[in-house]
């Protein structure tokens, strides 16, 4: 017997509204990303089995329809193999929630997934910057202006800290103390909600002390530390223009450097690992700092490091959303929920 149509958006949306959330406290970013990743399944079995998003049932979710769903990503729509597994994931994620709440309905979805394997797809190597590229893109922004100015700041600390973009964006007045020694200490929330404490050298802390000083925020201590030109928190692709305008520029002005094809912000990220790996800094230093959950994250540096001595890596791995859904016409009659919008 067919289930009711509405079985497969009531868990759906309780996935999303609660369990995610509430009971694993996956970060926002993880979910806007499993939010995609539906939103593209929903497109895809209207525009390709003529199923409206209201009337899909557990049992159209069947083998035949799901590797289809998965081909048509790449290629139709020409996602990475990165990006496609990503999608895999969040699917997979869903059925074990669902199939945990109503086994009958939800167990072809549940077992047509565990059929399909994740694709392999070529293993690239991280962008990273060179010690003297940083030191070039640091010296990049215009500290006589206002918005050269926190951008200065913003790169410095990234690199002093090793933060994530998300985690930089989020960072408030409350988060940073200033030491007796002149050195500061940042609390930063990372993936899945998990703060960690981690210091800055003294030369990046004054800079910082400095900046707050300036925009009057020192003593505000729920306000953002950096904010855009229209938000008070700043947002992660206002990080990624911020990398985009000083690496062209730097790129103009040296055109023997920064040959990487681009480098988004989280370089940044893997230059203060790799850089601090070949100072002497042993690896579980390193995996603490960074808030990695088990040191094999952290090993994919040791490999790193082996070419930055001699040359600039030139490749980098798609973003980690990938493209987003392309919104058709045809959402007249495929109405999205509500609760996947990702606005």
């Amino acid at each position: 017997m067919k289930n009711k149509p509405s079985k497969f958006m009531e868990l759906l949306e309780t996935f999303f509204d609660r369990h995610l959330p509430v009971s694993v406290g996956v970060s926002p970013n993880t979910i806007k990303s499993y939010k995609y990743a539906f939103r593209l399944l929903l497109e895809y079995m209207y525009n390709k089995h003529g199923i409206p998003a209201g009337d899909i049932s557990f049992e159209d979710l069947n083998y035949e329809n799901l590797t289809g769903f998965l081909d048509w990503l790449e290629n139709e729509r020409h996602c990475s193999v990165s990006t496609k597994n990503q999608r895999l994931s969040a699917l997979l994620s869903f059925s074990g929630y669902a199939q945990n709440r109503d086994f009958d309905a939800a167990a072809v979805f549940r077992n047509s997934l565990l059929k399909i394997p994740l694709k392999k797809g070529k293993k690239q190597l991280r962008t990273i910057f060179t010690v003297p590229e940083i030191t070039i893109l640091l010296q990049m922004p215009d500290e006589t202006r206002s918005t050269g100015l926190r951008d200065k700041v913003l790169l410095s600390t990234m690199y002093a800290s090793g933060a994530r973009a998300q985690e930089i964006c989020d960072l408030t007045v409350r988060n940073v103390c200033f030491n007796s020694n002149e050195t500061a200490s940042l609390i930063l929330t990372g993936k899945g909600r998990k703060a960690r404490k981690i210091g800055i050298p003294a030369r990046c802390a004054k800079m910082l002390r400095q900046y707050l000083i300036h925009q009057g925020i020192q003593n505000q201590s729920n306000r953002h530390v950096f904010s855009s030109q229209t938000h008070e928190h700043m947002s992660v692709s206002c990080v990624e223009e911020i990398f985009k305008k000083y690496v062209g520029a730097a790129r103009e002005k040296h055109t023997d450097m920064f040959m990487a094809e681009s480098y988004p912000p989280h370089a940044m990220r893997h230059t203060t690992a790799s850089h601090m790996l070949e100072a002497g800094i042993p690896l579980v230093v390193i995996k603490n700092f960074l808030g990695h959950v088990s040191l094999s994250s952290t090993l994919i540096y040791a490999e790193m490091t082996q070419d930055t001595t001699d040359r600039h890596l030139r490749e980098w791995n798609e973003k980690w959303f990938g493209s987003e859904p392309v919104e058709s016409g045809s959402d007249t009659e495929n109405k999205m929920p509500g609760f996947l919008s990702v606005k």
